[in-house]
């Protein structure tokens, strides 16, 4: 009979802790308390382990990514055993799990407890995301019942049909649930610290807690340094902590080209940057001018992704260079954008009986523009006009107001910014005579 080699005692624990991630802290813990895995000696009393022992620990590392505590990898490798499987050869306990019919039953879950938010009921919905939690992996409810009930929540604050009141109650809802699973998971297992943060002015953190506590639940020592992060100290932040890794999370064009200038800093000192968010799924050729690794468009994959980059070591990505004549807009823009916010209210205000709607899309639209400039495209500032006349009826921005309002604009940039605006004339002029061809075209139809 053929010798099986993959038993032989022959990886010290270097090696091991290099191809598995795994600290030899958790691996020695693990060998203590649950008996696995069970390396050889050498004479000098040091570990050694076989091909078999790395592909166990590699096992249990990939059911903790799926959501299980190690003592539960454990009991699940030793109740596999007693069936008479072998644990490497049967199927991912994710995989099992897929074929079981529970689709139905998830959505159930999220309808509830989207219902008992827009209810105010806390104990209601906590209730039910314990339910859950005593089911499923806590992967699959994070994903399926809080982050896509809370898109439902938001998509409903848009069109108009959920309150201001109610979006709030259940982000912070969602947000006190996620930080009590973040505090309860053990301490990393895998080497290589992730630092997750949102630039100047994102306000949203659910999304990143999200991630910081999928990736701790992977065995990775992550820490999220929290929304509206400054870019003054951040190179001795980075200093201390020495991570392998730093994840930006953006929602807004505005927010995304705060993004730009931050990963730029951070690319700076040799450290790998990450990056995702609601506003790169929507506008996906914005992607290409962040400098760092896109992770993905859901929290599973920017999870793999994070894992890769960190395993390879340093990454320096690459971005699109704006040109010249965006670079001189950009700096007259910025230089003239208060003059510019007040010359257009100065001569809308009077006129008009919704001065906050107004007064919300002046401050926000030349911010919105000097972004689109920064990152060298400004058809991105689109998406901000889309959004706004896409808005639910309390607060959509009526087309005239938003037509009247871009007219005023565009005569002050003419004013203002002169031949070095010229950029940004073209690019309104073009929209307008988009948007009056698009309504012709609905009208004849």
């Amino acid at each position: 009979m053929a010798r099986d080699s993959s038993t032989d005692a022959i990886y010290n624990l270097k090696a091991v802790v290099a191809e598995t991630g795994v600290t030899s802290h958790a691996l020695r813990a693990w060998e203590r308390r649950y008996g696995l895995p069970q390396p050889g000696r050498t004479e000098a009393g040091h570990r050694v382990y076989s091909r078999h022992d790395i592909d166990l620990i590699l096992w249990l590392v990939a059911r903790q990514e799926e959501g299980l505590r190690i003592g539960q990898a454990v009991s699940l490798w030793r109740s596999l055993q007693e069936d008479g499987l072998d644990p490497l050869a049967a199927m991912h306990i994710s995989e099992r799990e897929t074929k079981v019919p529970h689709g139905d039953k998830m959505v159930d879950f999220r309808r509830e407890w989207v219902s008992a938010c827009l209810a105010f009921d806390e104990h209601l919905a906590d209730e039910l995301v314990t339910r859950a939690l005593a089911a499923y992996p806590l992967e699959m409810v994070v994903s399926q019942v809080i982050r896509e009930g809370i898109a439902q929540i938001g998509q409903g604050w848009y069109e108009g049909q959920v309150t201001p009141q109610q979006e709030h109650f259940a982000s912070s809802l969602a947000i006190r649930r996620i930080e009590s699973m973040v505090w309860s998971t053990p301490a990393a297992t895998r080497r290589g610290r992730v630092l997750i943060a949102s630039p100047p002015h994102e306000v949203h953190t659910l999304g990143p807690m999200m991630l910081e506590l999928l990736l701790r639940r992977a065995g990775w020592e992550a820490t999220h340094l929290g929304a509206d992060v400054p870019l003054e100290g951040l190179a001795s932040t980075i200093a201390s902590t020495r991570p392998k890794l730093v994840i930006l999370g953006a929602q807004m064009i505005r927010t995304s080209a705060e993004l730009l200038d931050v990963a730029a800093a951070i690319q700076s000192e040799d450290v790998s940057v990450g990056f995702g968010g609601g506003v790169f799924n929507r506008v996906p050729r914005l992607r290409k001018r962040i400098l760092g690794h896109f992770l993905g468009a859901t929290l599973e994959e920017a999870v793999r992704e994070a894992a890769n980059i960190i395993v390879s070591g340093p990454q320096l990505a690459e971005v699109e260079e704006r040109g010249e004549v965006y670079r001189e807009a950009l700096s007259c823009c910025s230089d003239q954008l208060l003059r510019l916010q007040t010359s257009v209210w100065t001569e809308l205000e009077p006129a008009e009986p919704d001065r906050s709607v107004l007064m919300d899309l002046n401050a926000e639209f030349v911010r919105v523009v000097v972004a689109a400039l920064k990152l060298g495209d400004l058809t991105l500032a689109e998406e901000y006009l889309d959004w706004v006349e896409g808005r639910g009826n309390h607060q959509r921005v009526r087309r005239d107001l938003l037509t009247s309002y871009l007219g005023v604009y565009r005569r002050a940039v003419e004013t203002h910014m002169g031949v070095r605006g010229t950029l940004v004339v073209d690019w309104l002029e073009g929209w307008m005579e988009g948007q009056q061809d698009a309504l012709a075209t609905q009208e004849f139809a």
